[in-house]
């Protein structure tokens, strides 16, 4: 499956910029592109984020910008008894040209550089009102709700989402070959899932894939799933009540002493310090 691009031109219609709040039952997996900044806002909802290379939980009040062509999507998980809520801002570098080169817009400008990688933040609850109201303003009250809300995030800590060893896959076959990898494992890392497997799925020798995966994404293969793993290891630790060696086999690791090295390389701590810290 290949990144799709998304055209934002045609969803804006006359405004100069898309602003939309949306309900759903759930995120469905939508691996795309736009040339476009984006920040979205989770109102509700939980899930996994793809966004480069990088594969995290997420849930109600995830904020993150996203700079111009960079692959992303949120998948939830459908729960008949809840739903889903987000809110979408979506921005041309354009719109913003002549007002960036302001110095007052340093902080600005600097951010949105930065967002090339993703940025993660944490929203307070006057950024949380101005979000909201974005999606009703009209005319210039809504282009200077935009530019307030961009200060707003200027000013706040952030933390960088890919590593700076991604590299967006310019090759439709790459694009093409990457995504069917990285969907096949999000979909099946409970699994034993082995080399020879993800290599015949894009008709390659696991030498040349291993060569492909790690120049796409920046990383080797075992540490891509390993990644993804150990992320939902972490929720389950925080979510469930089940024990650390469950909670591993159920996230696809083999060998117990073998998921704790590679938990304590990940997080700097072992699973059940990290459960314990995570119930304060």
């Amino acid at each position: 499956m290949k990144a799709i691009l998304e055209n934002i031109k045609l969803n804006k219609g006359n405004s100069s910029f898309y602003a939309y709040r949306f309900q759903t039952s759930v995120f469905e997996f939508k691996w795309h592109y736009h040339p476009e900044y984006e920040l979205t806002y989770i109102l509700k909802g939980k899930g996994h984020r793809i966004v480069g290379n990088t594969y995290e939980y997420f849930s109600d009040g995830d904020l993150v910008l996203l700079g111009g062509n960079l692959p992303h999507t949120w998948s939830g998980k459908l729960k008949a008894d809840l739903s889903s809520e987000a809110i979408v801002v979506q921005f041309s570098k354009e719109i913003l040209a002549s007002f960036l080169e302001l110095d007052e817009c340093r902080a600005i400008k600097k951010m949105l550089e930065i967002s090339s990688r993703g940025l993660s933040f944490s929203a307070h609850e006057n950024l949380i009102s101005k979000l909201i109201s974005i999606t009703e303003n009209q005319g210039v009250e809504r282009i200077m709700k935009l530019i307030s809300i961009l200060n707003d995030l200027s000013e706040m800590e952030y933390r960088i989402i890919a590593s700076d060893t991604f590299h967006h896959v310019v090759s439709k076959k790459s694009e093409l070959r990457i995504n069917k990898v990285c969907l096949f494992i999000q979909n099946n890392f409970y699994t034993k899932i082995t080399l020879k497997q993800v290599a015949e799925l894009v008709y390659m020798t696991e030498s040349n894939f291993c060569k492909f995966f790690k120049k796409a994404t920046g990383k080797t293969y075992s540490d891509y799933l390993n990644e993804i793993r150990i992320n939902e290891v972490c929720r389950l630790l925080t979510q469930t009540e089940n024990s650390v060696s469950q909670i591993s086999f159920e996230c696809g690791f083999e060998s117990l002493s073998y998921f704790n090295r590679v938990f304590f390389n990940k997080k700097g701590i072992t699973p059940s310090a990290y459960r314990k810290a995570a119930s304060f």
